[in-house]
């Protein structure tokens, strides 16, 4: 209902924006080229549920993950340990790793097959879904926000507003770490508040399709789980060295997943049928996720075929004369942010913001670094809410979370996020700031 709001609000405003171009009449075939644009991701989701299917059938990850859990409760013997909390640890461990991802090399897509290890391991430990989304979707996206290598951010940004690239990383790594600190503190809290009262949880009903994945008694680690868990380990492996040194992406990764597809099918000693069989009895099971990234990216079609978003932005740029540099600023920051909530693209907002945003911050003598850091943060943290994410829609269907349950859960660390970044802004403005 959501996205069908959206697409017929999107449309609408080709009609009535000065310099627009109607679509009502396009929006199916609209929607059919969101289905091509966002391709790639569709794709990528069919092959990741079909491949961990594959996997939930062996069980391996089950038997990991009580391996696991039997070394936390060896850990626990551990006074220190003890006292801080195994849960705690992982938490705040799996959050920065996957947050200096995000930092590092714009770590967003390769999330989502992540989500289908790291949920049931917090549920096993008394945690729920949204937890385990927060540990791998959110700390990689406030780690993007926050980045201070991201090519997709930094790199494009400056490069259009003739900076040298990725300068001013002194302070960007201070923001990094301010945003982590208030990330942490908040997932720590809930899951603290979730694992005392697991009915409070707002996911409680929809988590036991996890709760029923997972084997009723604690299993042993056999041959077969031990090769399976070395193949994904691999995976894992190969993804991290193919995006940081070899710029690998969907296809890459897809061929990766594939190929563990098959050989897990293998090592379960199944016929080529069976894989099949079982493969696509997995891109069924999360194909209701793929279909609803493929509209979202029609109503990104919609926006752009109708020429909704130049007029608007020249509009809103128009509030930029006469203003002082802290509140220029802040009006790029918020333009940015509310442009976001409809193209999540980093280098599509970069190509419409920065050739009319640079000028206006050399009119006003704002540093242009300070206007490509409002730009960061603006493509950064509502990525974690907007409905035409790809990649939100993607994680939310493979964690079978309902995109109002997380609205709801989300929006005011959102907010806070978005209230942070502005005062993080102030400082490049009022101090003497290293590339700033």
């Amino acid at each position: 209902m959501i996205i069908a709001a959206l697409t017929l609000v999107c449309a609408a405003a080709s009609w009535f924006v000065p310099g627009g171009e109607p679509q009502t009449w396009q929006i199916f075939s609209a929607l059919y080229e969101g289905f091509i644009k966002q391709s790639g991701i569709i794709a990528f989701i069919l092959i990741i549920g079909g491949t961990f299917w594959l996997i939930g059938r062996s069980h391996a990850i089950d038997a990991g993950i009580f391996a696991f859990l039997r070394l936390c409760r060896r850990m626990e013997q551990h006074q220190w340990v003890r006292r801080i909390g195994v849960g705690n640890i992982v938490i705040v461990f799996t959050s920065l790793l996957f947050s200096t991802f995000g930092a590092v090399f714009g770590m967003s897509e390769e999330t989502i097959p992540f989500v289908a290890v790291l949920i049931p391991l917090a549920i096993a430990m008394g945690y729920d879904s949204i937890v385990g989304v927060c540990m791998v979707y959110v700390a990689a996206h406030v780690g993007f926000a926050g980045a201070f290598l991201n090519p997709f951010t930094i790199g494009i940004a400056q490069g259009m507003a003739d900076l040298p690239l990725f300068s001013g990383m002194g302070y960007r790594i201070l923001c990094w770490l301010v945003l982590n600190a208030v990330m942490l503190a908040f997932l720590l809290l809930y899951a603290s508040r979730i694992k005392k009262h697991p009915e409070k949880s707002p996911v409680r009903e929809l988590d036991a399709y996890w709760r029923d994945r997972q084997a009723s008694e604690e299993m042993a680690v056999e041959t077969q789980h031990i090769v399976i868990l070395s193949l994904l380990g691999l995976t894992v492996a190969g993804i991290i060295v193919g995006v940081t040194c070899f710029d690998w992406y969907l296809p890459q990764l897809s061929a990766l997943f594939l190929v563990l597809a098959i050989l897990t099918g293998i090592t379960m000693k199944l016929s080529a049928n069976e894989i099949a069989t079982q493969f696509i009895a997995g891109a069924k099971d999360i194909f209701s996720a793929a279909l609803v990234v493929g509209l979202a990216g029609g109503i990104v079609t919609i926006l752009e075929n109708g020429r909704v978003m130049e007029p608007m932005l020249n509009f809103l740029a128009g509030w930029l004369e006469g203003s002082g540099k802290a509140a220029a600023l802040s009006l790029m920051y918020g333009i940015q942010t509310l442009i976001n909530l409809v193209i999540p693209s980093a280098s599509a907002k970069a190509a419409m913001t920065i050739p009319i945003m640079a000028p206006f911050a050399d009119m006003i003598d704002l540093s242009r670094q300070s206007m490509v850091l409002a730009f960061q943060f603006g493509d950064g943290f509502t990525n974690m809410i907007t409905p035409t994410s790809g990649v939100l829609v993607a994680v939310l269907g493979m964690a079978r979370i309902h995109y109002a349950k997380w609205l709801k859960f989300i929006w005011k660390f959102i907010l806070a996020l978005v209230v942070l970044g502005f005062v993080l802004l102030l400082p490049t403005v009022f101090a003497n700031i290293a590339g700033f």
